[in-house]
């Protein structure tokens, strides 16, 4: 009997056969569609001579492990890490996520594996959600606009301190910065202004007032980071007296006691929404937010989610305002902002739903309480407590003690802010949070020396809380924060929001350059671990062995895989990679004594962030032509080159190209950016067509960004959160962000580490051998669609041999100058088929880009198919004139249930509208409802409503 070892039945079957989609049989069939016998060949096919890593790449990373090694592996990490109660604050607090958000949103594959919103009538959920965000931040803030979260607070304050230069009518370079701002948001301001040529000044302006001379802007904090509440409006009106404009980093927390900044004369109020239920994951992801006058709703950067009206005069959400997208804007963008934090804004949205207003002031109370008695008790004890006005952080005096303060703190369980992280070597910092206890104070006064009581403390001791800076106006009053406080009303109200979007659960998302792949739940399980999501990023080093452990496991893996000399996991989203490795390339030019060089090359085809990235490192762009084949055009890089050559410093290029080709003249192209003294970025967006069988590092890239949220398996969340490291060459491993020649380009030291156990486990599960066979079965499944449809709609661009990458572009032009039918009108009509559409328009308007990746089946590949040639049928009853272009089962996708029992006029039946293929198993038994018709986005625009509207908008 041929029976398997004993090895084989321990081990189990492998986490690679889980992860990639078809199976054996399958895979047959599909290589025998392609004309290709293995995946071999198809590489041998597909991917160019001059790139290949023909022998085995050497890696530390072992052998692939199974679910179960790996995630024994990871809990072994985790142990390594001291999860102590977080009181340090600067930003970051303690908080409970409740267990009903948890649960249904964090660990609900309903809301992580969704795309960004791009196709509004099947997202109608998220963008509920995200709308209860920007309502909850704008009545908070007291401003109107709110926009749909960034990346954290450094990156939003950044954002607002470019807006304000944008919107502003004073011409000077200098933004001043109140002394008393985050330290962290201040590193991250110097980065972002030094390329723009905007001149910091830090100042202590509230003892001081402004300095004198012009400025465009000024940043103050309230409160501030040392804890002390001043009040703001004296400098706001003289700020306005002098041209300038004003933002306001806030807590949001403190906000509903304190009065919100939009009412004493903000222009711009900002911060971050972590402490409202979003775990600390020593450092992110987190939702930053940023709200603006109304007058400045059109600078506002980031994402805006609007009120409009569907097809039938019904209110439906959808992205507002979207062309100032940097996909479309380019080097004119507002921002290169492309990835949000999507999922940790839903939690801060259902946060505040699920306590309201009164609850999220009952929680603001209680830690004010904590801070006001922990000071009380530390002023009884002959302590000096600095600040008498404050909301959650005490700030201590303690000369020639305060090591061994925190040290005794540490001891006992309480993260302190140390002296190092308060810059006085006499100060320590106590902050208070919706977790402290009566039991932690206690902690605190007798690692201080001090004996108290909290009771007869709390009765004798008033607020801090300044009596001119108090509350009055009302906040969350809409009924989204009324409605669902129980843990019923909460769960059915997730239920409803994720039954009206379409995610990865439950079909394939095809989208080109987006890499919707599997995410596994054992890689997704271990971001809820405590010992991962209650560290503060600003622990001692000891504290978080474990976790620093598995960043070094991950970016040594990283660097191997892309061929690299190191990576840095700082970049919390793809657009701040592409930042963070312009930033690299400038600093090494100026390290050099050519600090002048400053033109970046970008082919026609790339990404719209790679542009609007450039001009933010302060570089000219210069577009390079594509040739009709899809490959940079050579003559006009070189004539480029020639054009440009002593002030070239870089080329920015994807490979494979965004026109979904391996373009086989990359290293001719590499050579002649070389040989004029610039350096090559080769964006990873596809790097899933790469890994295993070439590494941008080895055929001449010297600097990559990674997209952890495409490749390795890091969910998209709706939009977010993503990581987005940067790989480099050895001559750029100093300027690397965070590392002393450059600033750093996020908050937090490493990032968003809170998401980083995902790609580890996908590393450690799928070994070299597994990433390799995912990327070939990748470019398998590409091949096939492309095979299929390709009798039907032409594909685009293809390499030498007729075969694409890991996506390929269906060419509609044609089809639209022969029927009328738009790429629109397929894309909502896969609505009807309960498929996401594919990416629309990009990188050539009119098509539309397949990624199908190595995660799906063939059944699912195949219903995506069937669904496109049953849509090209559609087409041709347009053409042929049997449907009118205006009125047909296209033109008024996607069709509601409501549109259906209506009054019907239409000449085609109902049925055919609901089910386009009949009883066909996977599209009949499958049905997916869009709960509203086609948006009208123009209106929406034209029309701007980007908070909760009254109930009543939503009757019929």
């Amino acid at each position: 009997m041929n029976r398997p070892s004993l090895f084989d039945l321990e081990h189990g079957q492998p986490f690679v056969e889980r992860h990639i989609g078809p199976r054996p049989h399958e895979l047959d069939r599909m290589l025998a569609a392609i004309g290709a016998e293995s995946l071999e060949a198809v590489a041998d096919a597909a991917v160019p001579e001059v790139i290949r890593d023909r022998e085995p790449v050497a890696s530390t990373l072992p052998p692939a492990a199974s679910e179960a090694e790996a995630l024994a592996e990871l809990r072994a990490l985790a142990a390594r890490n001291t999860v102590t109660v977080p009181m340090i604050g600067l930003g970051y607090s303690g908080t409970i996520t409740p267990a009903v958000i948890r649960r249904n949103v964090i660990e609900n594959p309903a809301w992580y594996t969704a795309y960004t919103p791009y196709q509004p009538e099947i997202s109608q959920g998220r963008l509920e959600a995200l709308l209860a965000f920007q309502t909850a931040v704008s009545d908070l803030t007291g401003l109107p606009v709110a926009n749909a979260s960034l990346l954290d607070e450094a990156t939003a304050a950044a954002e607002a301190m470019t807006m304000l230069r944008r919107a502003g009518r004073s011409s000077s370079t200098r933004f001043v910065v109140d002394a008393d701002t985050l330290p962290q948001t201040l590193e991250v301001l110097r980065t972002r202004a030094e390329p723009l040529g905007i001149e910091l000044v830090v100042a202590d302006v509230h003892a001081d007032g402004l300095p004198d001379g012009d400025l465009f802007g000024l940043l103050l904090s309230y409160p501030g980071a040392s804890g002390a509440i001043r009040n703001p409006a004296p400098l706001i009106e003289a700020a306005h007296e002098r041209g300038a404009l004003v933002a306001v980093a806030a807590d949001l927390l403190a906000l509903t006691l304190l009065t919100p900044p939009g009412e004493l004369g903000a222009d711009a109020v900002l911060g971050t929404t972590q402490r409202f239920g979003v775990p600390l994951g020593f450092g992110g992801p987190h939702a930053a937010y940023l709200a603006v006058a109304q007058k400045f709703a059109r600078q506002l950067p980031g994402r805006l989610v609007g009120v409009s009206r569907d097809a039938d005069g019904n209110p439906a959400l959808r992205l507002a305002l979207q062309t100032r997208e940097q996909h479309i804007r380019r080097e004119k963008a507002t921002s290169n902002i492309c990835t949000a934090q999507v999922l940790l804004a839903v939690v801060a949205a259902c946060y505040a739903a699920y306590h309201g207003p009164d609850g999220l002031r009952r929680i603001a109370q209680r830690t004010h309480r904590m801070a006001a008695v922990v000071a009380a008790g530390l002023r009884a004890g002959g302590l000096d407590v600095v600040h008498d006005r404050f909301f959650d952080t005490v700030l201590v005096r303690v000369p020639g003690r305060a090591q061994a303060i925190a040290d005794a703190a540490h001891e006992a369980g309480i993260a302190l802010r140390r002296p190092e992280l308060c810059g006085d070597p006499d100060l320590v910092g106590v902050s208070t949070s919706e977790i402290t206890t009566v039991a932690h104070l206690e902690a605190v006064w007798a690692a201080f020396g001090v004996s108290a009581d909290a009771g007869e403390l709390d009765t004798a001791t008033a607020d801090a809380l300044p009596a001119d800076l108090l509350r009055t106006s009302e906040y969350l009053t809409h009924p989204t924060f009324h409605q669902y406080r129980s843990e019923t009303a909460m769960l059915r109200w997730l239920r409803r929001l994720a039954d009206a979007d379409l995610a990865l659960d439950r079909t394939m998302i095809p989208l080109g350059s987006c890499t919707m792949k599997l995410n596994a739940a054992a890689e997704m399980e271990p971001i809820s671990w405590p010992a991962f999501a209650d560290m503060h990023p600003f622990v001692p080093a000891e504290d978080a062995a474990g976790t620093l452990q598995l960043i070094e496991d991950l970016e040594r893996w990283l660097a191997e895989l892309t061929g690299y000399a190191a990576v840095s996991v700082q970049p919390n989203a793809g657009s701040q990679g592409e930042f963070a490795g312009l930033l690299a390339i400038a600093a090494y030019h100026r390290s050099r004594g050519e600090g002048h060089r400053d033109v970046c090359l970008i082919p026609a085809s790339a990404h719209g962030t790679n542009a609007a990235s450039a001009v933010m490192a302060g570089m000219r762009v210069v577009v390079v032509a594509t040739a009709p084949t899809g490959d940079v055009d050579l003559d006009d890089l070189h004539a480029k080159i020639a054009e440009h050559g002593p002030d070239l410093a870089a080329l920015m290029i994807t490979y494979p190209s965004t026109h979904g080709v391996y373009e086989a003249q990359i290293r001719e192209v590499c050579d002649a950016v070389h040989a004029a003294g610039g350096q090559v970025y080769v964006d990873g967006a596809n790097l899933n067509a790469l890994v295993g069988l070439a590494r941008p590092g080895a055929f001449g890239g010297d600097v990559s960004h990674l997209n952890l949220h495409k490749t390795f398996c890091i969910p998209h969340g709706g939009g977010g959160p993503g990581v987005g490291p940067i790989a480099v060459a050895e001559h750029l491993v100093p300027f690397l962000p965070g590392r002393g020649e450059v600033g750093p380009v996020s908050a937090a030291p490493y990032g968003s580490p809170g998401v980083l156990p995902i790609p580890w486990m996908y590393l450690r599960m799928m070994g070299t051998e597994g990433l390799r066979r995912a990327t070939l079965t990748a470019l398998v499944a590409a091949n096939y669609v492309a095979k299929r449809l390709g009798e039907h709609y032409p594909v685009l661009y293809t390499g030498t041999t007729g075969l694409v990458a890991h996506e390929c572009i269906l060419d509609l032009r044609g089809i639209t100058r022969e029927s009328g039918v738009t790429v629109d009108d397929v894309a909502k009509r896969l609505a009807d088929y309960g498929i996401h559409a594919p990416t629309m328009s990009f990188p050539v308007a009119g098509t539309l880009m397949v990624e199908p990746t190595e995660s799906e089946d063939l059944a699912e590949l195949d219903r995506f198919i069937d669904a496109m040639i049953s849509i090209k049928g559609e087409i041709d009853r347009v053409a042929s004139g049997e449907w009118p272009v205006t009125d047909n089962p296209l033109r008024n996708a996607p069709h509601t249930a409501a549109c259906l029992v209506d009054k019907w006029d239409h000449p085609y039946p109902r049925d055919l509208a609901a089910y386009p293929m009949g009883g066909t198993p996977g599209v009949h038994d499958r049905k997916v409802w869009p709960p509203v018709r086609r948006i009208d986005g123009a209106h929406g625009d034209r029309n701007l409503v980007c908070s909760c509207p009254p109930p009543a908008a939503f009757e019929n």
